[in-house]
Parts: structure tokens; C-alpha cells; sequence
């Protein structure tokens, strides 16, 4: 059952994407060029995004444990450190400079693998890369 429902919040959230154009890199790089030719239309999608997930948060929350495991998997960390902060500059330029963040590109890689399956691997080349580097830090 957690698989099937895994399976049907990926469709979701792929619909979702898609949709909302979060697919497209030259609209996600038009969102971002603030002084150029701006199209303020993804903060609305991001908007509406974080309102449905908090909505949903709160009423998961409510519940003493999922309805498909045994436990809420929560981060159990909420310090600032350097390796959060780099990862952070690091996943806002490869957003920026791709149009692609890893939901979008999960996404695409399906629907359009031309433009995805490349961003995935080096998506995936840059997590392996930071695990190494994480475990020299």
C-alpha cells in the first residue's frame, strides 16, 4: 500500500508540476531574471504550493502516525551549518543556470527525457560529489 501510495503522490505532484509550468526551464529562468523580462506567474504556483502543503502538514500533524507506515520520517536537525548553507548556494545556481530543480527534472526525464535524463545525471553526479566532499569536510 505504501508503494501504490507513493506512486499516486508522484503523479500528483508530477501533474502538478507540469501544470503549473515548473517543466518548462525557460519559464522557471524567466521567473528568476528579475531585471530582464520577468514573468512573476511561477510565484503564484509556488505560492499555492506551499498553501496546500501547509494546509497539509497541519492535518497529518493532527494524526498520531501516517496512515500507510509506523512513523513520521521529520529531520531531526534544525541548525545552520556550512554544509547546509553551501548545498544551498549550490542547488540555487544549478536551478538558475538549468531551469531544472529534481522534481521538475524527475518529471521531464519522463515526459520529455531529452532535456531531463541529461539534468538527472548530473544531478545524480553532483550528490555522489558532495558526499564525498561532505566526508572530507
Amino acid at each position: 500500500m505504501v508503494l501504490f501510495a507513493s506512486l499516486i503522490t508522484g503523479i500528483l505532484f508530477g501533474v502538478g508540476l507540469a501544470l503549473g509550468g515548473m517543466l518548462d526551464p525557460s519559464k522557471v529562468i524567466g521567473f528568476l531574471d528579475i531585471f530582464g523580462l520577468w514573468d512573476p506567474s511561477l510565484a503564484f504556483v509556488m505560492g499555492g504550493g506551499v498553501i496546500v502543503s501547509g494546509i497539509g502538514y497541519r492535518l497529518a500533524m493532527r494524526r498520531s502516525k501516517p496512515l500507510f507506515t509506523d512513523a513520521f520520517q521529520l529531520p531531526t536537525s534544525n541548525m545552520i551549518d556550512r554544509p547546509l548553507v553551501i548545498g544551498a548556494v549550490l542547488f540555487g545556481i544549478g536551478w538558475g543556470v538549468s531551469g531544472l530543480c529534481p522534481g521538475p527534472a524527475l518529471a521531464s526525464a519522463l515526459l520529455n527525457p531529452g532535456d531531463g535524463i541529461g539534468f538527472l545525471f548530473f544531478m545524480i553526479a553532483g550528490l555522489a560529489l558532495g558526499r564525498v566532499i561532505k566526508r572530507r569536510m
